[in-house]
């Protein structure tokens, strides 16, 4: 019997009601990164506006990958394949803002 198919009859999947209750945590969270973008004392401190945006994105991402991709309820294989490019395009994306930024530090 196929690993998938174990995992899935053993793990019950999410009700509506949670899907229900996810909806309503992402849209708080949106409303708190719009809330966060357009408060002025964000706008004057851009690093701790780009961190606070910058966390708040990654948990919704992580809500929406872990229930309604159902990649909580998949097989660990499918987890690893999805998790360690991402993996790679985090570190990639990190480099890539370091690099600006001591660019642009140097410049001025």
């Amino acid at each position: 019997m196929d690993s998938h198919v174990e995992h899935a009859a053993d793990a019950a999947h999410a009700s509506i009601r949670t899907y229900l209750v996810v909806a309503v945590i992402l849209s708080v969270v949106t409303a708190l990164e719009v809330g966060t973008y357009f408060t002025p004392w964000f706008r004057a401190h851009f690093w701790v506006l780009f961190w606070v945006l910058a966390l708040l994105s990654l948990f919704k991402f992580a809500l929406v990958v872990g229930f309604y991709m159902h990649l909580r309820y998949d097989a660990p294989l499918y987890r690893r394949v999805f998790l360690f490019p991402l993996s790679i395009a985090v570190a990639m994306t990190a480099v890539v803002i370091f690099l600006t930024w001591t660019k642009f530090r140097f410049l001025t």
